[in-house]
């Protein structure tokens, strides 16, 4: 017997939660299907559990470093990786349980625990239990690929799931892939004290960002001692007696890193490949993510995909903004779209980068005259005080129109304090009005009309 609901549900993650909240408040009944952890990646191998690792790793620092501030400690500084992963562990449950209790106790909506999939364009199965709606939402997420490169799957290895279990330093940690998780991970565990080489294939760190922002990402990393082997162009991995060597064939240095530990940070992919979607006809691209329109809706009539599985995004809040999308076009007449947003996100490194909008390689590609506001950390207050002088921060405007067209703060504060040039943007205010407004002293923020009235062609 197949059982009927206004709208079913699949995943437990950041945009499935908020959105039965609203489905149920309008009356329909929700069944929503979670096959293992509530919360999705952020509450479990994400956000929550990396940047309570982050948090220990930056107070080892500071512990380090507390001399500098006229801080005597009474001895050399240990870390307590128990201590550490249970801090973490403990994070994550409390918000996990956090979310199944919401949804359970949720009046309207039924939780079922079980893997999913279709049978047809609106029902499912879920161990031998048959359900349909004429609404479904897709929000089942995603997780590390393992890259098809030479002996990679004859070593053990980490990724960002059984790192954040890891309750040991390793001597010496390689981390393949030299990009946002990666790299977060890289400094976290040199300041838990493992010696760390970071191996990636490109010429620069994070390539996606301007070559500015690139180098000087990576001078906080090797000031760390943290290594770096770029332009590694044949990563291929073997068995070193209790060691895993990494073959990075760098155009200088040995061609092999001998690591204790291995962590892969290169890329992810959804958890499609199991829904049945064929039998729903439910279109996806070649990397299995569901192809969505503007308002996240798929091939098939009443069916939305939201999350980390749609391939629109990699992040929380876009994920958290897929939700609010749907429940804005389907429950408030507001004609919300994934097109409207502004591209927003940071790397949680110590100091963080808050990115904004375009990069100033990507607007010059894309024909813009524009103009440029830079200013080193070193010139700020805030991080002049804290003793932290890392990094810049820099704003790209149209010099046609007075529009910000992004920004990159790399610094101290620097994922809070990009949001003052988020929020101008999305008002689609020009420039002046920021460069105009009175900040508080002395903050990060303060400095962002500075930098705008220093605009340089």
């Amino acid at each position: 017997m197949t059982q009927t609901f206004d709208a079913i549900i699949l995943g437990a993650g950041q945009a499935g939660p908020p959105l039965a909240g609203r489905l149920t408040a309008a009356g329909m009944s929700v069944a929503l299907v979670e096959r293992k952890y509530f919360g999705g990646t952020c509450v479990n191998t994400g956000c929550m559990p990396t940047k309570a690792l982050v948090a220990s790793a930056r107070t080892a620092r500071m512990a380090r470093r507390a001399a500098d501030y006229g801080v005597l400690l009474p001895g050399p500084v240990g870390i307590d990786m128990s201590r550490v992963r249970e801090r973490a562990h403990t994070v994550t449950l409390n918000a996990r349980h956090g979310v199944e209790r919401w949804l359970k106790g949720m009046t309207g909506c039924r939780v079922i625990e079980g893997h999913a999939a279709f049978v047809g364009p609106h029902e499912i199965e879920v161990d031998g239990e048959r359900f349909t709606a004429p609404r479904i939402f897709i929000n089942v997420g995603g997780r590390a690929t393992v890259p098809d490169m030479p002996g990679v799957r004859d070593v053990p290895h980490l990724n960002n799931v059984s790192m954040v279990d890891l309750d040991v330093v390793p001597r010496h940690l390689v981390v393949v892939g030299g990009s946002y998780i990666g790299l977060e991970f890289a400094q976290m565990y040199r300041r838990f004290g493992a010696e760390v080489t970071v191996v990636e294939k490109s010429s620069r760190l994070v390539a996606r960002e301007d070559e500015d922002v690139s180098d000087a990402i990576r001078e906080i990393l090797e000031a760390e001692g943290i290594q770096m082997r770029l332009n590694a162009d044949c990563i291929a991995f073997s068995r070193e007696g209790q060691d895993i060597g990494v073959g990075v064939d760098c155009t200088t240095g040995a061609p092999q890193v001998v690591g204790s530990h291995v962590l892969l940070a290169v890329g992810r992919r959804p958890n499609t490949e199991d829904l049945g979607l064929a039998a729903a006809g439910i279109a996806t691209d070649a990397r299995g993510y569901i192809a969505v329109d503007d308002q996240l809706r798929t091939s098939v009539e009443g069916v939305w995909a939201m999350g980390d599985c749609n391939g629109r995004g990699a992040f929380t809040h876009t994920a958290y903004n897929d939700f609010e999308i749907v429940a804005a076009n389907l429950l408030d007449d507001d004609p919300r779209r994934v097109s409207d947003r502004i591209e927003t996100y940071a790397l949680f490194i110590d100091p963080p980068l808050g990115r904004c909008g375009l990069t100033e390689a990507a607007a010059r590609a894309a024909g813009r005259r524009i103009r440029v506001g830079k200013r080193p950390m070193t010139r700020v207050g805030r991080a002049v005080e804290r003793g932290e002088t890392q990094g810049f921060m820099k704003v790209v405007v149209d010099a046609d129109t007075d529009a910000i067209l992004g920004a990159a703060i790399l610094g101290v504060e620097g994922d809070e304090a990009v949001h003052a040039i988020l929020d101008t943007m999305a008002a689609k205010q020009p420039y002046t009005t920021l460069m105009r407004t009175m900040h508080i002293h002395p903050t990060v923020s303060e400095l962002i009309p500075t930098v705008l009235s220093e605009l340089k062609p």
